[in-house]
């Protein structure tokens, strides 16, 4: 009986010439290590690209719930924020007659402006629209002013303020739009496209 070491010096090494004439007489061998070759190239790159996409899936997702992670929260306290308005706007305009009701209402106006600076703080900001160009993302339009001496689309009168969050908006602001009036002046894009035409 021989071991491993009698049959290793039983067979002779094979020259590289030897292996040429193996690599001749078996071709298709070659051809299917080959593909074989081509094959793992190919997973291994598309195992790479994927883990890759994953990454960058992952870093925007993290960045994301950084970012949106108080959204149900911050929607939930722009209730508090609007019945703070509504109770400073409820006060009859003028100089409050009594020290108690001066103290009240200062300390509401505090308390508002705390909340804001809370919602600021975490990312929520209020959408000031009036003056501005109605933007359907931004705004839901509730009626239409007939008023002849400002754009047509140009807010008029903000009904309820709207808020976002980063990119997304919270509750979009709730306005009075003006109808008529002179048409708004085109994009530049928009005013090379009509000479052309």
């Amino acid at each position: 009986m021989m071991n491993q070491t009698d049959q290793a010096a039983d067979r002779e090494p094979i020259e590289e010439a030897d292996f040429a004439d193996i690599v001749e007489q078996q071709p298709d061998a070659l051809a299917q290590l080959e593909a074989e070759k081509l094959d793992l190239k190919d997973r291994l790159l598309r195992s790479l690209a994927d883990m890759e996409n994953l990454r960058r899936r992952t870093e925007r997702d993290t960045a994301d719930a950084r970012v949106y992670a108080v959204t149900n929260f911050a929607r939930d306290m722009l209730n508090v924020a609007d019945n703070l308005r509504r109770a400073l706007e409820s006060v009859p305009k003028g100089e409050p007659e009594s020290a108690a009701l001066k103290a009240l209402i200062e300390g509401v106006e505090l308390t508002e402006r705390d909340l804001q600076k809370t919602l600021e703080r975490h990312g929520v900001k209020r959408l000031s629209p009036e003056g501005g160009r109605f933007d359907p993302n931004m705004h839901q339009a509730m009626f239409e002013v007939p008023n002849e001496e400002v754009p047509a689309g140009t807010v008029l009168q903000v009904i309820q303020t709207g808020y976002a969050i980063g990119e997304r908006v919270l509750r979009p602001a709730m306005v009075g739009v003006a109808k008529g009036g002179p048409k708004p002046a085109p994009a530049s894009g928009e005013q090379a496209g009509a000479e052309r035409s």
